[in-house]
Order: C-alpha cells, then structure tokens, then sequence
C-alpha cells in the first residue's frame, strides 16, 4: 500500500473529512474519506501520535463501584453507556484532561490513577481519533449540576452484580469501549 495525496474536504473546529488517494497492493489507485479531529491527520507524512482525547474509567471508593454515565448522543438520536471523556486541551496532560472530565461530567473527584493505556483506536475505518484509556480511583458524591447545557448525563455506580444485570439488557446502547470492559468488571477480572 501506498499512500499519494491528501485532501482536506470540510473546514470544522472539532471534526473535518479528508480524503486519501492511496495505491492498493496491486497498483490500483483508490480513494478513502475518513474523519479526523486533528489538523494534519495521522496518515500525513508528519502526522504527530498523540491522544485526541481521554476515556476515565472511575472506580468510586471502598466499595468499588463503577462510575458509568449514561449520555445522550445525538449520532445515535438516543442514549448511550460509556464512560466520562473528552478531548485534550491544548497543553493539557492526560491525568489534566483525566481529572477535569471526571470532575465536569460527574462531579467526582479524582483521588488516584492506577493505569493509563497508549493511545488506542476505535473505529479505524472511519476515523484516526485515538484516546488514551485511565484507570482511576475517585471520591465524591455523583453532581449534575456541573454539566454543560449541551450534555445530557446520567451518573451511574454499579456493583459487579448490577453491571451483569445491565449487560443482559440487549436494548440498550454500548460505547464498545465501555462494554469491554463492564464485561470484565461484571465477572470481578482485573483491571
């Protein structure tokens, strides 16, 4: 494969298309759109591997729940499970971007960061958005008045038992992420 032009389509703040022309393995040329939330994307020559943004997955106190939040997103045109995310700042850490996200999206505070993953991909077909996975303990009671007029958020802690219960429920909506690991935690695995 060979990569041959890039062509940046949409001139957005957060998101844009691109289209690739690219060589497939047999010579022939082909394009691929896809989105990207940086400048220059990843498959330019000097595209920079960064985390786009942080998923925090928050174990809540002694008794170890798990911090869910319950969103609406508009993609979706419903509800959908996950976890507190958001895009990094300009000049802000992930354990920064960790903690203000916990603390916007739910009210918690972060009290410690157990692991943080490398930055890992979703849905590559369609996207070079990486976010970096952190692992953290928090404290605090669940506020819903810290969130934005645009989010619409539900904050939910779950034992391992509820988090079985909520899995079998084949009518709900997943961020894949979030089912992963609702699946582990549901089971008492290790993080």
């Amino acid at each position: 494969m060979e990569l041959i032009e890039l062509t940046k389509m949409t001139d957005f703040k957060h998101v844009n298309l691109f289209s690739m022309g690219y060589r497939d393995k047999n010579g022939c040329n082909k394009d691929w759109i896809f989105a990207s939330r940086r400048k220059t994307p990843l498959a330019a020559p000097e595209g920079r591997e960064h985390a786009d943004a942080v998923v925090v997955i928050p174990i809540h106190g002694r008794a170890g729940h798990l911090v869910l939040i319950r969103e609406f997103r508009v993609p979706l045109g419903g509800f959908l499970y996950g976890f507190p995310a958001g895009l990094v700042d300009p000049g802000e850490t992930v354990e920064e971007t960790a903690r203000r996200e916990l603390k916007e999206e739910t009210g918690l505070e972060l009290t410690s960061i157990f692991k943080t993953s490398p930055p890992v991909y979703s849905s590559s077909g369609l996207t070079d958005e990486s976010v970096t996975l952190v692992f953290a303990g928090c404290s605090g009671e669940p506020c819903l008045d810290l969130n934005e007029a645009s989010e619409e958020i539900e904050v939910i802690l779950l034992s391992q038992a509820q988090a079985r219960e909520l899995l079998q429920n084949r009518d709900l909506k997943f961020d894949v992420k979030s089912w992963m690991i609702l699946s582990v935690f549901s089971q008492g695995g290790p993080f």
